[in-house]
């Protein structure tokens, strides 16, 4: 972790590049193999599809493919001008989360994939996910799992015990905390942890009621390219929260 100061946005701006050169257009393998395939599997047959925190327009391309009209809106300027010279047939809007502008009931569908960990106005930003959904619509909710980003939560290596135990250390687990994470060397960027009642009530109170939460197994083809984790399989990574807008 790091207390490296600068405002979150400008973050996001001048690092947008380690995303989209470590995370898209086939090169993650945890995307590859279990993220945009669930994705596709949430969104199939959705007819109007928002995108929030699109990024560079992976999952926005991948639900235009199969026939959807779709929005994808980011608040970085790098992330839109990428996705936009990507094309592949969504429409792309700068915009929070938080105050989307659309109408309401705009769309049928909504994703918001490894996002809502990085957004501060959390209530805001759900809220506005139901006002733009139809009655009935769908949001596919995916996080980094919070039992994963709990602060000061690690795969522990202990050896002073006869004999020698791996286990995985839970932090301060239902403290809402951020921090500015140094992901790989020189790049920085801010994470929110907040325990699942902190987005499942949320989610409740504005009319998305939950039908499954899901707790995928990392993917084989990523612990091949993965092999650190491959003692750490039965942790899970991902959470995702399959939702629906109360009629």
């Amino acid at each position: 972790m790091s207390d490296e100061p600068g405002d979150n946005e400008d973050l996001w701006e001048t690092h947008a590049g380690w995303w989209q050169d470590g995370f898209t257009d086939g090169v993650d393998p945890e995307y590859e193999e279990q993220i945009l395939p669930l994705a596709a599997n949430l969104l199939e047959g959705r007819r109007r599809v928002l995108d929030i925190g699109a990024g560079e327009g992976q999952i926005s391309r991948l639900a235009a493919d199969a026939g959807a009209e779709v929005v994808g809106i980011d608040p970085t300027r790098a992330q839109i001008a990428v996705a936009s010279d990507r094309a592949g047939g969504p429409t792309y809007a700068r915009a929070e989360a938080a105050a989307l502008p659309f109408a309401d009931e705009a769309f049928d569908a909504a994703v918001a994939c490894l996002v809502f960990e990085h957004i501060h106005d959390v209530d805001d930003a759900i809220a506005e996910v139901a006002r733009v959904l139809e009655p009935g619509g769908r949001f596919a909710f995916f996080l980094n799992h919070p039992l994963l980003q709990t602060p000061n939560s690690g795969w522990i290596d202990d050896q002073m015990l006869d004999p020698p135990e791996q286990y995985w250390r839970i932090g301060e687990y239902l403290v809402e905390d951020e921090t500015i994470e140094e992901v790989e060397k020189g790049v920085f960027i801010p994470f929110i942890h907040r325990p699942l009642s902190r987005y499942v009530n949320a989610l409740a109170e504005n009319g998305l009621m939950l039908e499954r939460m899901l707790e995928p197994p990392p993917p084989p083809g990523f612990l091949e390219r993965a092999a650190a984790y491959e003692s750490a399989a039965s942790i899970p990574r991902l959470l995702v929260l399959v939702t629906h807008r109360a009629r």
